[in-house]
């Protein structure tokens, strides 16, 4: 067969989302920075509030995951009329989620922060409350966002939610310096332009698909269930949706016993969370890439296309990732000096910036990129047992062992965290060399 993308097409698709992820990162960065001006405190809420965020944003993103292997399978296999079904079905399903967990996350926001941070200061909790509340919010529009998202990128289209990324960042962006340095509304003037960017974000890619004219798009035709396809869809985003909803929920816990050692490194783990995304900024391009890329070759059900392409988008994780850590080494102490930060924060975020992005240039592409593989191969129970069991394990076990129990505190924690990489390499590999994803793929 001929080759499904030619090197034009993979970086038509993987390009834009390079670019998407480093605009997501720098406005984090920027939000950080900004909110940072209100003082730690304020730090530490919106930090501690993200970790929550980051779980529910994975788990309606895995119910995009799932629509998109689904879709990516049928367009492989040329069943246009069968995909451009299962996106309308995705969209239902996914509506649905965010209204269901946003409703569930501010009814229940108060127990929430108390189970997971009980122990931190009174301001810390008051910012985090006030966050929490407005993001929960915008749950639902994020969850569209992702769907239409995921679809676009199915088709190989990554250049349309670039540019309503440039869009909503901007709005994000714009809004933060307003709503903090005009309005001076603290923590809330990060949570309502984030709102705000997420439901034109999500409006927009909605019209943008309703186009006839797409692989992919919304059908008209009265509103309809159709439960085969949205199983199919729950069948691989469930245990996607499970297994990054427990991995994201391990990292609360390890914060949770984070928040336990103060205010310093608290914020210190905050600022190095959102500096380490940019040493694996091509890894989190190309982790989405390969849903696509993947998806439409087991459609095609070709076993030696599944393998090629593996490799090559292994390759163009590893390599940019250990240049982008190389610079981000030379230039951290510029990068942390605009946090503002104490001497004592600013030197603990250097350190755990280092331990994470020293070891992600060997560990991380095997870890989060390959899995995705698996996945779209419909190996999903594998990398779910797998991520669960190593998180339990070395991120949270190993976290209370060598942070609280042998006192290196926040340190003690990112090392678990290699364990866990090394733990979910090892596994992954295993698994590839099995070939048991070819059965699952039905390439057997």
């Amino acid at each position: 067969m001929e080759p499904l993308f030619s090197g034009k097409d993979l970086r038509k698709l993987i390009i834009p989302l390079i670019f998407e992820q480093a605009l997501a990162i720098t406005v984090g960065m920027a939000d950080t920075m900004m909110i940072s001006s209100v003082g730690e405190a304020a730090v530490s809420g919106v930090s501690l509030v993200d970790m929550i965020n980051i779980l529910m944003f994975n788990i309606m993103a895995a119910l995009a995951t799932g629509g998109a292997v689904v879709t990516s399978q049928f367009l492989g296999a040329k069943r246009k009329e069968d995909a451009r079904r299962s996106a309308k079905q995705l969209l239902y399903t996914v509506i649905f989620s965010g209204v269901a967990i946003g409703a569930i996350v501010i009814l229940a926001r108060k127990p929430l922060l108390r189970l997971f941070f009980g122990g931190i200061e009174a301001d810390v909790m008051e910012n985090a409350l006030i966050y929490l509340t407005i993001s929960a919010l915008s749950f639902p529009f994020l969850a569209v966002y992702n769907a239409c998202a995921a679809l676009f990128r199915s088709m190989g289209n990554s250049q349309i939610t670039l540019k309503v990324s440039i869009l909503i960042n901007l709005i994000n962006v714009a809004g933060n310096a307003i709503c903090i340095f005009g309005l001076h509304m603290g923590a809330a003037g990060v949570a309502i332009p984030s709102l705000i960017s997420r439901a034109v974000g999500s409006i927009l890619l909605y019209f943008l698909l309703r186009n006839p004219s797409l692989e992919l798009c919304f059908l008209k035709e009265p509103f309809r269930l159709d439960f085969v396809i949205i199983r199919r869809i729950l069948s691989i985003g469930i245990p996607s949706g499970v297994e990054n909803g427990i991995f994201q929920l391990g990292r609360v816990l390890v914060v949770s016993i984070i928040s336990g050692f103060g205010t310093v490194q608290i914020a210190a783990n905050g600022v190095a969370n959102n500096l380490d995304s940019v040493g694996v900024l091509i890894g989190s391009a190309i982790n989405l890439a390969m849903i696509t890329v993947i998806g439409q070759c087991v459609g095609a059900r070709d076993e030696k296309q599944i393998r090629i392409y593996t490799k090559k988008l292994l390759l163009a994780t590893y390599i940019p990732t250990i240049l982008f850590n190389i610079i981000l080494f030379f230039s951290l102490d510029w990068i942390l000096s605009l946090y503002g930060l104490s001497p004592e924060t600013t030197q603990l975020a250097r350190t755990l910036v280092c331990i994470h992005n020293g070891c992600a240039c060997f560990l991380w592409p095997l870890s989060f990129t390959f899995p995705n593989m698996l996945r779209a191969c419909n190996d999903v129970r594998y990398t779910m047992v797998v991520s669960i069991a190593s998180m339990f394990l070395f991120r949270i076990g190993f976290s209370y062992l060598i942070g609280v129990t042998l006192g290196y505190g926040a340190i003690g924690v990112w090392i678990a965290m290699v364990l866990d990489w090394i733990c979910r390499t090892v596994c992954f590999l295993i698994r590839y060399r099995g070939g048991k994803w070819k059965e699952l793929a039905e390439l057997a």
